[in-house]
């Protein structure tokens, strides 16, 4: 079976009008249809505010326009608006709340979790619903809990309550970041994406070009993603992708070096000169650890202790960096 990923934030209304689109492209049964979770304005008040209030802030501004970053958040709002009514969507039409929409991914990700993906879209246009044609507050509990019962998804608010979905819409999170969703609507399959809410036959043809997934071990998956965090300079969140692998690989020397780099890219020059310590001293003619330990002392402000290291990480290898950091720290301890 084939999957489409959907990222996208409920407070999109591209979002909204790319789920009717993707309705008329008619994949079929055998096309397995998953919403993962987007925001757009990941630092919106909980409780919300009304949207006026909201639309003099510039986050709020460019949170709207994330949706459409070609045009203003005017332009966007016009524009929106016809475009949902070709589609069948409103009137009324038009959200009057700024939420914060993470427990909105908390529901729909339980959604699929526990109905798969006919009740996660039952509850996604639910909450689409309520907050672009019946101003409704989805970042409200009882709301959620409410139209998730609409939906057919019970016993949300003792969920919600107990935290869960909230481990995993993170982690979706992060893996959005790490395979490069940047903006609300993705369409995701088979390692292709498309952005924005495309026509039917797009998505028809995003569909059927997919090639099968490759199945990795999760392990090597969780690499990829933190490398490619670590790519995006997002140290932190390469951590969090590496906790399982450092709990039950901790002495990999692959997930130890991309431990030390997440330590170093995130200040953590303690943790990140022990790791690279160890790693040296079981493999001394690892050059890049040597180099990494070599700047880690550096940014410390230990130049003494960091040049031997990287005067051996440069006779080691004849990489330019390592020659400038030798040179730049010389210097230092002229």
């Amino acid at each position: 079976m084939k999957r489409i990923e959907v990222w996208a934030d409920m407070v999109c209304a591209w979002a909204y009008i790319g789920k009717r689109r993707l309705e008329k492209a008619g994949l079929g049964e055998d096309v397995e249809i998953v919403w993962r979770p987007f925001q757009i304005d990941p630092m919106a008040p909980s409780p919300a505010e009304p949207l006026y209030e909201a639309l003099r802030d510039p986050v709020a501004d460019g949170a709207l326009q994330a949706c459409h970053p070609d045009l203003t958040p005017a332009e966007n709002r016009v524009r929106v608006s016809l475009v949902a009514a070709e589609e069948g969507l409103g009137p009324p039409w038009g959200a009057v709340w700024r939420p914060n929409t993470f427990d909105a991914h908390r529901v729909i990700a339980l959604a699929y979790e526990r109905g798969g993906p006919a009740l996660q879209d039952a509850v996604v246009e639910r909450i689409l619903r309520a907050h672009f044609v019946e101003a409704s507050d989805i970042g409200d509990r009882d709301t959620l809990v409410a139209l998730a019962t609409e939906a057919g998804l019970n016993g949300m608010a003792e969920a919600l309550d107990a935290g869960q979905g909230a481990s995993e819409v993170r982690a979706q999170l992060l893996r959005g970041k790490a395979i490069g969703v940047a903006t609300s609507p993705t369409f995701v399959a088979g390692g292709t994406a498309v952005k924005g809410a495309q026509p039917p036959e797009v998505l028809q043809d995003l569909v059927r070009q997919a090639a099968p997934e490759r199945e990795l071990p999760e392990e090597v998956r969780l690499l990829r993603h933190a490398e490619s965090l670590l790519e995006a300079r997002d140290p932190l969140g390469a951590l969090r992708i590496l906790e399982p692998l450092l709990a039950d690989h901790g002495d990999d020397p692959a997930v130890r070096l991309l431990a030390a780099r997440a330590y170093f890219g995130s200040a953590q020059l303690g943790r990140a000169r022990q790791t690279l310590e160890s790693m040296v001293e079981h493999s001394p003619g690892d050059h890049y650890a040597r180099f990494l330990l070599g700047r880690t002392l550096e940014r410390s402000n230990r130049h003494a202790e960091a040049l031997p290291h990287l005067r051996l990480a440069a006779v080691m290898s004849p990489e330019p960096d390592y020659t400038d950091a030798v040179h730049r720290v010389e210097a230092r301890l002229r």
